[in-house]
């Protein structure tokens, strides 16, 4: 049978099918659930220093082909978050920590508590499309990002992985800002807005909201594609992921893993095990020992 567990940053994987940040995944039993029912690893809901009650509703448009939300990035902080952790661990899996900020030190302080937490990793939103002061208003900034994270690795010893916004010009110049990190996560959602032309206004209450799912498969693909090409480091695909031939895309773009959000709401928690099913057939099939042969091959 071809091996799909896969190691990344000196973490090692089941399958390389994660539970994306902001799906299911800011309750720890929640968490476990996803995890005992099949995926390989999660990323929590970002966390911040102090408790957001998000946006008013509507905070999420479904569409044809993904999602439209502007929630808000809603969290208890960083305070309360260690119990919902606790829970989230107890299914013998890695968790990862993803937590937002507006500056090095408020980030430095989330990134020390997930860590004493007992977090695998720290994920850095570097990207949310929606929030002002945060996310991608943050990940646009070269310097901002170059700072945030050389800061981080020089006190935090799990590993520091940066998730990048396709709402920029040059993806690859803020990946040089965030070379010290030791992961890339590629992408978060395509900024966008949808109306109501009955109502004659936009439907979501923050107006602006980040587009999610199928739609925004070939933005994510372009980007790893563009980022492997530039540097060496591992990258989890994000965005779109339905099946296992959106999978071995990614890889063969020059993904390490990915990460599965939006499928969730049209396939339900089941996802996990149909793809990973689905990309043992494919490997067999095509004479795939391990899915490490994947990565970069369409290079």
């Amino acid at each position: 049978m071809p091996d799909i567990s896969v190691t990344v940053a000196g973490i090692k994987f089941r399958n390389p099918l994660l539970l994306a940040s902001g799906i299911l995944d800011e309750n720890g039993y929640t968490i476990k659930r996803i995890l005992d029912e099949g995926a390989g690893g999660a990323v929590t809901k970002s966390i911040g220093t102090d408790e957001r009650s998000g946006y008013f509703p509507p905070v999420v448009v479904p569409l044809d082909d993904g999602l439209l939300n502007a929630v808000g990035l809603p969290n208890p902080g960083i305070k309360e978050f260690g119990s919902e952790m606790k829970i989230a661990l107890e299914a013998g899996k890695p968790v990862i920590g993803s937590v937002f900020a507006s500056n090095s030190e408020d980030f430095l302080n989330l990134c020390s508590a997930m860590e004493s937490y007992g977090a695998y990793a720290v994920e850095l939103n570097l990207s949310c499309p929606h929030v002002k002061g945060f996310g991608s208003e943050v990940g646009s900034d070269p310097d901002l990002v170059e700072e945030i994270i050389h800061s981080l690795k020089s006190k935090i010893r799990i590993p520091v992985f940066a998730k990048l916004s396709p709402n920029v010009t040059d993806i690859n110049q803020i990946a040089e800002a965030a070379s010290e990190c030791d992961a890339f996560v590629l992408i978060n959602t395509v900024r966008g807005m949808s109306i109501d032309i009955t109502a004659r206004k936009p439907v979501l209450s923050n107006r602006v909201g980040g587009l999610s799912g199928r739609a925004v498969k070939p933005v994510g693909i372009r980007a790893v594609w563009d980022v492997f090409e530039n540097f060496d480091k591992p990258i989890f695909g994000v965005g779109g992921i339905e099946n296992a031939q959106d999978v071995v895309e990614y890889f063969m773009a020059g993904a390490s893993a990915v990460q599965i959000g939006t499928a969730i709401h049209s396939q339900g928690r089941g996802v996990f095990r149909k793809i990973e099913s689905e990309l043992a057939d494919f490997m067999e099939a095509e004479g795939f020992n391990s899915m490490v042969e994947m990565r970069g091959l369409a290079h």
